[in-house]
């Protein structure tokens, strides 16, 4: 009888020989096909899978999705792939998620970047974006910033403080609500991949790396004409922040707390302007922050394993790899009582409020309810559009 061995590793002579000493079977063994080894993958699910279920750990190198003219963009996803910093991304993202893998629920940074831009909080309202491509608000609504349900075809919003922005799949752009300054007049833009709204302007990132503006200037926080190799954008109250593909960061506008103060930050994969400071999530999950510390919203430095972050009025949120969201700052409303969350993969800090994204396409939110801007708890089917 002749015995075939399947083993983890090569077998010595003596090996073999003492492994058939040993078993010395009373019939003939029924040979066993060895498993073979499966090739590991990195998809980007569909929006319809991704709320089904919690995001499947990646133990492998994951790209972080960001947006340059260089990459592969997938604009019904709005996922957009820089050689760069998918290498910063990469180089991390595996210490990340072994933390998370534990409690059985696993976001890494890119995956986070996919969330990210189906919900926003603003001052006093909240928008939506549903996995079809329409939009839902909640709020204040004297200016029509949640006048939203005709729009179709969206991929990414962004709430101001009056007024709410959509890209739509084409690379247009949308806007309902105050236009005082302009803010809304974005009707003539093409070739968009990302937005901000701030308190009076609105920033559109092109797919040349290059940034549009509207609106508000009268503290220079329009002032981005020059800047290049931008990946990602973020509107404050009154300044603008633009990560750059090499992991540095520019910014415009008002700085009198010195929230434009970032030319020093380095690895940084995402940012996010608040009303007074500034946040940036570096590749190896620690957080940095810069600007208005009056209520402890930039004591994030002993953040880790951080995949998301988020700058609101007084406070800041963060997202772990295991789906909790931390908090710091002002909690008057109650804005920073977030400890209970799980499962989200995306958050959204607004002036007094937070709002959270399930895996599941559900909606959770603190904070000031005074305009109705809490009320999302009948939201189903959020998320990226399919």
């Amino acid at each position: 009888m002749e015995l075939k061995f399947y083993t983890c590793y090569p077998l010595s002579p003596e090996e073999k020989e003492e492994l058939v000493r040993s078993l010395q079977p009373v019939s003939p063994a029924p040979e066993r096909v060895p498993e073979q080894p499966v090739a590991a993958q990195i998809t980007v699910p569909n929006a319809a899978e991704s709320l089904e279920s919690p995001p499947e750990p990646k133990k492998k190198k994951a790209l972080i999705p960001v947006l340059c003219a260089s990459a592969a963009v997938l604009l019904a996803g709005l996922v957009i792939v820089a050689p760069k910093l998918a290498k910063k991304q990469s180089e991390s993202s595996a210490a990340q998620i072994s933390g998370a893998e534990e409690s059985g629920f696993s976001l890494s940074q890119s995956e986070a970047q996919k969330y990210a831009a189906a919900i926003s909080a603003g001052e006093n309202h909240t928008v939506g974006l549903k996995a079809d491509g329409t939009v839902v608000a909640v709020g204040y609504n004297n200016n029509g910033e949640c006048d939203v349900s005709g729009w179709t075809d969206i991929v990414a919003v962004s709430v101001g403080t009056l007024h709410t922005v959509g890209l739509k799949a084409d690379g247009t752009v949308v806007a309902a609500g105050n236009n005082d300054f302009v803010q809304c007049d974005v009707s003539g833009w093409t070739n968009i991949v990302a937005v901000s709204a701030g308190y009076s302007h609105t920033v559109g990132l092109k797919a040349d790396g290059t940034v549009a503006v509207v609106g508000n200037n009268y503290i220079g926080q329009c002032d981005v004409s020059g800047w290049t190799d931008i990946v990602s954008v973020s509107a404050g109250d009154e300044h603008t922040v633009g990560l750059k593909e090499d992991g540095t960061v520019v910014a415009a506008g008002r700085n009198d707390d010195g929230q434009c103060d970032v030319s020093d930050w380095r690895d940084i994969v995402a940012v996010s302007a608040g009303s007074s400071h500034t946040v940036g999530l570096k590749a190896d999950g620690t957080v940095v922050a810069a600007g208005d510390n009056v209520s402890g919203q930039c004591d994030v430095s002993g953040w880790t394993n951080i995949v998301a972050v988020s700058a609101g009025g007084g406070h800041t949120v963060g997202l772990k790899a295991d789906g909790t969201v931390v908090a710091v700052g002002s909690n008057y409303f109650g804005q920073c009582d977030v400890s209970g969350w799980t499962d989200i993969v995306a958050v959204s800090a607004g002036f007094l409020h937070t709002v959270g994204l399930k895996a599941d396409g559900t909606v959770v939110a603190a904070g000031d309810n005074s305009d109705g801007q809490c009320d999302v708890s009948d939201w189903t089917n959020i998320g990226p559009r399919k």
